[in-house]
């Protein structure tokens, strides 16, 4: 069995604005946006959407292969991820370029301004997709245009099936990319936000773009998510001990509902998993910075929903 993660890997630069962004922005003045904000905190961490994805898997105990590009100043990454687990064999490095790099503003209300250059992400990762075997799975995730719009194709014709999550890349995308992904996507995963982009992008209402994929799942943060696969139904969010930083807690919930996949759940036990994984991400700054042992994560999940799981 293998579990492909397509896409990011970046290093990000994570700022605390202790201020709210309303106190300093000013709607009336938006045509001549000329602002500062005063840092409080600043860490330099391991990101981009496929480590993230991975890293949780891994805590998972599961050995996830990346399919992503980087740059010359990767090898401290790569030997973290090995030494999680993570297979890194699909990865290309591109000698003459740096890794993405993402910078990001968090205010009081953890209200976000993200500032993100692709550097080596703007080359294809070159990853081969064998054909698939039983128990395969897939994500791709925001990262190289490319990727995106091929590795949906390959993993149809390999017979893998895979979660389409578009996500911040949606803007990049042409509307006949995105129905092409998730026309064949079992599961298609995305904040309300992108989803109402999703059907501004392709013309589609909510509704139809639910008709074209096996399942739709709708984030709302704090909120819980929104499963849509024929029945809806609302997974509720998982109390963290202590919320210190919102990002990667939409990676988290995608490794948390691939593992409940792969253990075989039902959809809404799988997004049931999700929401405890990010759980532990948000008690943490950074994306890559919570850990977890399966005993303990096992016993989250009961206390939240009251069902247990098989370690």
């Amino acid at each position: 069995m293998s579990i492909y993660i397509s896409g990011s890997l970046a290093f990000d630069k994570i700022m605390q604005f202790p201020g709210s962004f309303a106190d300093v922005i000013l709607p009336e003045k938006l045509h001549v946006l000329n602002v500062s904000f005063l840092i409080d905190k600043l860490d330099h961490k391991r990101g981009g959407t496929a480590g993230n994805i991975a890293y949780s898997l891994a805590l998972l105990d599961e050995k996830p292969i990346i399919l992503a590009s980087v740059g010359q100043d990767f090898m401290e990454y790569k030997r973290f991820l090995n030494g999680m687990g993570v297979l890194t064999h699909g990865i290309h490095v591109v000698d003459d370029e740096y890794t993405a790099a993402c910078y990001l503003i968090t205010d009081r209300d953890n209200n976000q301004i993200n500032g993100f250059h692709p550097a080596a992400m703007n080359y294809p990762c070159r990853a081969t997709v064998p054909g698939g075997h039983p128990g395969d799975w897939a994500i791709v995730s925001p990262g190289n245009l490319d990727d995106m719009r091929a590795l949906p194709r390959r993993f149809r014709e390999s017979g893998i099936p895979y979660i389409y999550d578009p996500g911040q890349q949606i803007p990049a995308l042409s509307g006949g990319d995105l129905l092409d992904a998730i026309s064949g996507a079992d599961i298609v995963v995305t904040n309300d936000y992108e989803l109402e982009m999703i059907c501004r992008s392709t013309g589609r209402t909510r509704a139809e773009i639910r008709e074209m994929t096996g399942c739709l799942i709708t984030t709302l943060g704090e909120k819980g998510s929104i499963i849509n696969n024929g029945v809806d139904g609302t997974i509720s969010s998982v109390k963290a001990s202590r919320v210190v930083d919102p990002t990667g807690a939409g990676d988290a919930y995608r490794a948390g509902l691939l593992k409940g996949i792969i253990l075989g759940f039902d959809m809404p036990k799988a997004a049931r998993m999700g929401s405890t994984c990010a759980s532990f991400c948000v008690e943490q700054s950074g994306t890559q910075e919570h850990a977890f042992s399966l005993r303990a994560f096992s016993e989250r999940h009961l206390a939240a929903y009251n069902e247990r799981l098989p370690f």
